[in-house]
């Protein structure tokens, strides 16, 4: 699934989130690293559910946000697990188009 996301023009990065961290990455790397992204990970887990908390959506949607000339979008999976996708600015279209695939099968996944 996360290779998917990641053969799409303009996404730079695609990992699935829980509260316990990285459950599945491409390339995550090991050791000292690893766990600073799994701590990156977790950080973003939490501002998203309090996001979609503040906008009182019962559950986390989509969060975008913009950093420099990148945009970070945090979809809900299920009911602890998150889709966190980097992306080029430009068109989110076919991102978007994907990533909601993607957590479509992450749920089927689940089975949630």
């Amino acid at each position: 699934v996360i290779n998917d996301v990641g053969r799409v023009q303009g996404v730079r990065a695609a990992a699935i989130v829980s509260t316990g961290g990285i459950l599945k990455a491409a390339d995550v790397p090991g050791g000292v690293q690893g766990e600073r992204l799994a701590f990156a990970a977790s950080t973003i887990l939490t501002t998203a559910e309090a996001a979609s908390e503040d906008l009182r959506q019962g559950k986390l949607g989509r969060l975008v946000v913009e950093v420099d000339d990148r945009r970070l979008i945090v979809m809900g999976a299920g009911e602890k697990n998150m889709l966190v996708v980097l992306t080029e600015r430009g068109s989110l279209g076919p991102i978007a188009a994907e990533a909601e695939r993607a957590v479509d099968k992450i749920k089927e996944i689940l089975g949630e």
